[in-house]
């Protein structure tokens, strides 16, 4: 299974939460062995791994067990990821939610299916339910997202969203707090992570933005979920680790097997399952690269041939012809 991650907004903003409480943040930045750049941007991807060492590291060092909780109590969703600003910009609860579902990975990816959240209706609401796989290995997970879900619709003007919580974990030492910020009956040990919604709820009106950003940030955040499966992928994997390289002349199929700790035969027959092969993503990439750099208009001929690992500007022109039907002259002019 591939190694699941966070944005790296959904890190930083918990790390100044428990910063915030008095935890030290060099000492959380080095526990779970994040690096300060690593939040710069916040679409980045931390390990999952890390991500649930911070957390456990930010309860420790800010005395606060109940972190994850009034992470999602006190966090505006629209500051950690674009999903927020799409929930924004939605027109109902309804939609939000289904938004939510749509680009929810972009915000943390989970063990399951492709849908986190799954809606069975009854005489009484909507039960929204959590489908992870494993939600015990992490029941900070469960706290955050059904606090965020639920304080979060405050600024929408609904006071209370939910009507029951039911949750696989234990009770915890601070159910009273779970208890305040949910404000509703809470079902420990249950079957399920699900929580209770109204019908009424479902059609309230949010727009708490002009429409037109829903389209632009959705089409951000479509590219984002294009990048972050492609990174899943064997092709996408190899590309990562060829980019660095190609300029060094070591763009071998055998080095990236090395690099992936698999065979070569490995290697081949992953990518062929994907439909391809290991000359045919480094041709494509090299093509990407070349009108990159050509196009920024930053580099000579010479240096984008060396920049994509052509060592010969002849061989270079010629696989750029191959690409273009010009040659790299004629169509940076």
């Amino acid at each position: 299974m591939s190694e699941l991650t966070v944005s790296a907004g959904l890190a930083r903003g918990l790390l100044n939460l428990a910063v915030s409480k008095g935890a030290d943040r060099a000492a959380l930045l080095s526990r779970a062995a994040i690096r300060e750049n690593d939040l710069a941007d916040q679409d980045t991807r931390i390990p999952f791994a890390n991500y649930v060492t911070l957390m456990r590291a930010g309860k420790a060092l800010a005395n606060d067990p109940a972190l994850a909780l009034h992470y999602g109590e006190t966090s505006n969703f629209a500051e950690v990821s674009v999903v927020g600003l799409i929930g924004n910009a939605s027109e109902t609860m309804a939609e939000a939610l289904q938004q939510l579902n749509r680009y929810g990975r972009l915000v943390v990816e989970f063990d399951g299916g492709p849908n986190r959240f799954a809606m069975d209706p009854g005489p009484d609401g909507v039960w929204i339910v959590d489908t992870r796989e494993h939600p015990n290995d992490f029941p900070e997970l469960t706290e955050s997202t059904f606090a965020r879900m639920i304080c979060g619709p405050r600024s929408f003007g609904i006071p209370q969203i939910v009507k029951a919580v039911q949750v696989t974990h234990s009770e915890p030492d601070y159910a009273d707090e779970v208890a305040r910020v949910f404000g509703a009956p809470i079902e420990y040990a249950a079957s399920r992570n699900a929580i209770l919604i109204d019908h009424k709820w479902a059609a309230h009106r949010i727009n708490m933005h002009p429409r037109y950003v829903f389209g632009v940030m959705s089409r951000h955040a479509d590219q984002l979920l294009k990048e972050l499966e492609a990174s899943k992928s064997t092709r996408g994997k190899v590309e990562s680790l060829l980019m660095p390289v190609l300029h060094k002349g070591d763009a071998s199929m055998d080095a990236v097997a090395e690099k992936m700790a698999m065979s070569r035969q490995t290697l081949f027959r992953r990518l062929k399952d994907e439909g391809t092969n290991f000359e045919t993503v480094l041709d494509e990439l090299r093509h990407r690269l070349a009108l990159a750099y050509l196009g920024a208009k930053k580099v000579s001929v010479n240096e984008a041939a060396y920049l994509v690992g052509f060592s010969d500007p002849a061989a270079f022109s010629r696989a750029f012809k191959r690409w273009t039907g010009k040659s790299p002259r004629d169509w940076k002019a």
